[in-house]
């Protein structure tokens, strides 16, 4: 969604650095359907601004001083749900309380710029990223349910491809707590910032009851491990010897992506494995759909999350549109539907 002039999308930059606040305002007011109607050191000044100017998108600042941006977070989702993106430094810990933000409404993550050099490489992704934003429906967080692990067997040639960008990281975990263990092998590409990839790798594996790893070049696609590309690289199946294994790479970005969902479900189509699932969930755009096709007709199952459950209906809508998906479900339901779908062959 892109709207017009006459309608830009309103941002709130919540952020206790004023060299920080400077940037990505620079950043957004390069944009002509984004425009900053206020900035804020603190997460009390920005609470009075939520009410007097009523931003569409806040970018909120996880460390700041007199109330920190998770607790901030928690607050507004619960009173005042509205889509806001995260702005973290990159060291371990602030990604893993970037992440825990993901699990509490927050849409988008992005890596703080540190410096005036950075400007430019910040700049068209924090665009994109609150285009994204404003088209979510961001969710209200209730009461956990207890997760039912599935049980069954699996073909040993099977290969499960899931992609996923705005809203992603909770929808994959959703589907990888419920799959069976040993899971079948899954590879996975998120749209995720360098540096993220590898807390939210780390945290599936403690959830997870089989392994869970950031892919590096040449690792084995086998059961009982999935695969998550690596912020800023490319994930591609590859056959190798009886099996198959992942190459990591850089190069040019697809759809603005990288990793690309389309990549790395072209190359499961080109693999050919026997018995193959493409899962599309959650994100803005169209990254994934041309890959979800090249899958179907390779001979794949293809499942596309539903928009009511989507935090933003873009891929998979863009797949679903090109008759890629033969299966729609809802997200509680999509192990479900990999496991049936495997189980079949």
């Amino acid at each position: 969604m892109t709207p017009s002039v006459k309608t830009r999308i309103r941002v709130l930059v919540v952020d206790d650095s004023a060299l920080v606040r400077r940037l990505l305002c620079e950043s957004i007011a390069r944009e002509s359907d984004l425009e900053v109607v206020g900035v804020a050191p603190d997460p009390f000044v920005a609470r009075d601004l939520i009410v007097q100017l009523k931003p569409d998108v806040l970018t909120l600042d996880i460390e700041m001083p007199r109330m920190d941006g998770l607790t901030f977070l928690t607050k507004l989702m619960h009173y005042n749900p509205m889509p806001a993106i995260i702005i973290s430094s990159l060291g371990q810990a602030s990604s893993e309380i970037a992440l825990e933000a993901l699990r509490r409404g927050a849409v988008e993550v992005l890596a703080k710029p540190s410096g005036p050099y950075s400007l430019g490489e910040v700049g068209q992704v924090l665009a994109q990223k609150i285009r994204a934003a404003y088209a979510s429906s961001p969710k209200q967080i209730g009461v956990q349910t207890p997760v039912t692990q599935l049980t069954a067997a699996f073909p040993s040639s099977s290969v499960v491809a899931i992609g996923a960008s705005t809203g992603g990281t909770q929808a994959i975990e959703e589907v990888l707590l419920h799959m069976p263990a040993p899971c079948p092998p899954m590879v996975i590409a998120q749209h995720i910032p360098a540096g993220f990839s590898t807390s939210f790798a780390n945290r599936l594996n403690r959830l997870c009851k089989f392994e869970v790893k950031e892919a590096a070049d040449g690792d084995r696609v086998q059961p009982g491990r999935a695969l998550i590309a690596p912020g800023d690289f490319h994930m591609m199946l590859v056959k190798s010897g009886g099996g198959y294994a992942v190459t990591v790479r850089s190069g040019p970005r697809v759809h603005f992506q990288r990793p690309s969902v389309d990549v790395l479900f072209a190359s499961v189509a080109e693999a050919k494995p026997a018995h193959s699932v493409g899962v599309l969930l959650t994100g803005m755009g169209a990254d994934g759909a041309e890959g979800l096709l090249r899958m179907q007709q390779a001979g794949a199952m293809t499942i596309a999350q539903d928009e009511e459950s989507c935090v933003v209906f873009g891929m998979p809508k863009a797949a679903i549109a090109r008759g890629a998906a033969a299966q729609i479900l809802p997200l509680t339901k999509i192990a479900h539907g990999i496991v049936a779908a495997l189980a079949s062959k």
